[in-house]
């Protein structure tokens, strides 16, 4: 499989982006169908997320005759009140408008990416020469079409939300053979999700079960806490909606992220990539504290040459200058000393009879 490693985590690369656990952790700024058909709409969220600093627009290819059977027009989802079918239709753009959002994303120096709820869309997507493609959870278990979009050779990355490790075992076995870098990113399908099902387990059982995968999270809560989460445990790619306003009507407004928070999420993502990794033991630069937090040891009273070290005349006291650490205080007590030691004064191990 075509795959880069760094350090033996993988990398994936999109317009020269690299992604990985390593790299700065990029957010994917979804506008989606926020939208709701309006090209101009569009563009002034494209303008607000460039403005908020995005790097990386995604949208939703909808051509709906060959994403739905006439049957959709009866399934109302949960976060609306008309059918998935009107909604689409309401929503979708051409692909003349689709062409014109790309161009003016990419215009813009930033990346456009979108995900295909058909076959036709993902051909559509291939026509209009897009780097990479993001597959939503409903498509996760659509093996023809993973595999159709598969042959086009590029990056894919996954949404999971619905499916377990032996459903997306099955649809990465898919691009493995295909030798297709990808992204895994945990999700629940739950517009909003409520706190106690974002469950963090999800994503790190995806991170140890497919270790070729770049892991991410595509979050549909209404706040940035579930993606710095995230970021903390080892995800890579933050995924939110987005709108410039929180005040447009859509299905999906209640879980976007405006302006100020998409600025909050790409710096604060940023930030905490820095605090991973480490190990339990101090750090060098923290010397200049140690030198005056620790305790060493310290007489308390004038010792004379020969004298025994005992409770009385010796205690541990700062700066951690000294030589004889806290740690062996009991060590000494009972023990000679050399010389005759004046009060208040840091022992070294030369004064010790040993």
């Amino acid at each position: 499989m075509i795959v880069e490693y760094k350090d033996t985590k993988p990398v994936i690369n999109i317009c020269g982006r690299k992604i990985g656990i390593f790299e700065r952790p990029i957010v994917i700024v979804e506008i989606g169908i926020n939208h709701e058909g309006s090209l101009e709409t569009a563009f002034k969220m494209v303008d607000a997320a460039y403005d908020a600093g995005a790097e990386v627009i995604k949208h939703q290819t909808h051509v709906v005759e060959d994403e739905m059977s006439g049957d959709a027009k009866k399934v109302i989802p949960g976060n609306a009140d008309i059918s998935i079918y009107d909604i689409m239709e309401r929503c979708a753009l051409n692909e003349d408008d689709e062409v014109r959002l790309k161009n003016y994303v990419e215009s813009k120096g930033m990346t456009f990416i979108s995900t295909p709820f058909s076959r036709a869309a993902a051909d559509r997507l291939e026509r209009m020469g897009v780097s990479a493609y993001k597959i939503g959870s409903g498509e996760c278990n659509n093996y023809p079409l993973i595999e159709h979009i598969a042959s086009f050779g590029k990056p894919m990355i996954v949404s999971t939300g619905m499916n377990d490790i032996n459903s997306v075992r099955k649809m990465v076995k898919i691009l493995e053979e295909y030798n297709i870098p990808y992204a895994l990113l945990h999700t629940t399908n739950l517009y909003p999700t409520p706190s106690h099902l974002v469950r963090f387990g999800a994503m790190q059982e995806l991170q140890k079960e497919f270790p070729h995968a770049v892991i991410g999270l595509s979050d549909h809560t209404t706040s940035n806490l579930a993606c710095f989460g995230a970021v903390a445990l080892g995800a890579s790619i933050l995924e939110r909606h987005f709108t410039d306003s929180m005040d447009r009507t859509g299905p999906d407004i209640v879980n976007s992220m405006d302006p100020e928070a998409l600025t909050e999420l790409i710096n604060g993502s940023i930030e905490l990539a820095k605090m991973r990794g480490g190990k339990k033991e101090a750090a060098k630069e923290e010397q200049v504290t140690i030198d005056f937090a620790f305790a060493t040891v310290v007489t308390i009273k004038d010792i004379n040459k020969g004298e025994k070290f005992s409770k009385e005349n010796i205690w541990v006291k700062r700066p951690g200058t000294g030589e004889i650490k806290a740690e062996d205080y009991k060590g000494l007590l009972g023990k000679e000393s050399l010389v005759s030691v004046g009060n208040d004064t840091h022992l070294k191990w030369s004064d010790v009879n040993e």
